[in-house]
């Protein structure tokens, strides 16, 4: 897997298999390109090029420490469109889990000419007040695991936990607007995937940025937050067809 370093200062490592239309694919909090997505970009890598970056500061990607500033989300928005820049990706799908799934949603906002479709899930664009007691509650990071500490080189998990924690609350106290004003700007299809028991991303949030898309698609499984670990049969399903749906309708060179 090669680095690559980024106008925005970044220098990421990342994944680059698979051949066919590009589909770039981001993780999520603690986590890596690997870690994460491992069988999601096996599985994609069969009939896609598959671009899967590690965030900076998360597993062997700089600057470390991770940390999160209150543009954290936008910065990653930044670092992969800075990356499609240097890899000469004209435009590409966009596939995004969880914080690398709201960062997603922000990239396709900030340039919608870029994007051939957009993919999320665990993420819904809009942190509003019902969800700061949730967030207030990751605290202490007793919740952190031992893989998840060796694959970000996390010393303390209690202070990179504290420093996401407030970042997002910030975000909350500020109106919630992660993408939600960009929404009326994905011109893309999009397809947001949703567990119906993701405590920390309520439907009824996602169901308010979604409608504000000119061509956006919620669907609703009946689990938690990671839905491509939980159901990835019908994860599996219901992605492929539509990024294969996607493919067919693009104008033929």
């Amino acid at each position: 897997m090669p680095f690559i370093d980024l106008a925005t200062g970044a220098r990421l490592h990342y994944e680059d298999v698979g051949a066919g239309e590009p589909v770039v694919a981001i993780h999520g909090f603690l986590g890596t390109a690997r870690s994460h997505l491992g069988g999601l970009i096996d599985w994609l890598s069969h009939d896609w090029r598959v671009i899967a970056p590690t965030l900076r500061g998360y597993g062997q990607s700089l600057p470390k420490p991770r940390d999160f500033p209150i543009d954290f989300l936008q910065r990653d928005a930044r670092d992969v469109l800075a990356l499609m820049d240097a890899l000469a990706l004209d435009r590409a799908h966009l596939l995004g889990y969880s914080d690398g799934g709201e960062a997603a949603l922000i990239a396709a906002g900030m340039e919608p000419t870029r994007f051939i479709s957009t993919v999320v899930w665990g993420a819904v664009g809009y942190y509003g007040p019902s969800m700061r007691p949730l967030i207030q509650r990751m605290y202490p990071a007793d919740w952190v695991n031992l893989n998840d500490c060796l694959h970000c080189g996390v010393e303390d998990p209690n202070l990179l936990v504290l420093g996401w924690i407030n970042a997002v609350k910030h975000l909350i106290d500020a109106g919630g607007d992660v993408s939600l004003s960009l929404a009326e700007r994905i011109t893309c299809p999009v397809l947001m995937l949703l567990g119906q028991e993701d405590v920390l991303n309520p439907v009824e949030y996602a169901r308010r940025t979604v409608e504000r898309m000119p061509n956006g698609r919620l669907v609703i499984f009946p689990c938690g937050h990671a839905v491509h670990e939980a159901e990835p049969e019908a994860f599996q399903t219901i992605v492929g067809s539509f990024l294969k749906e996607i493919q067919a309708d693009q104008p033929q060179a």
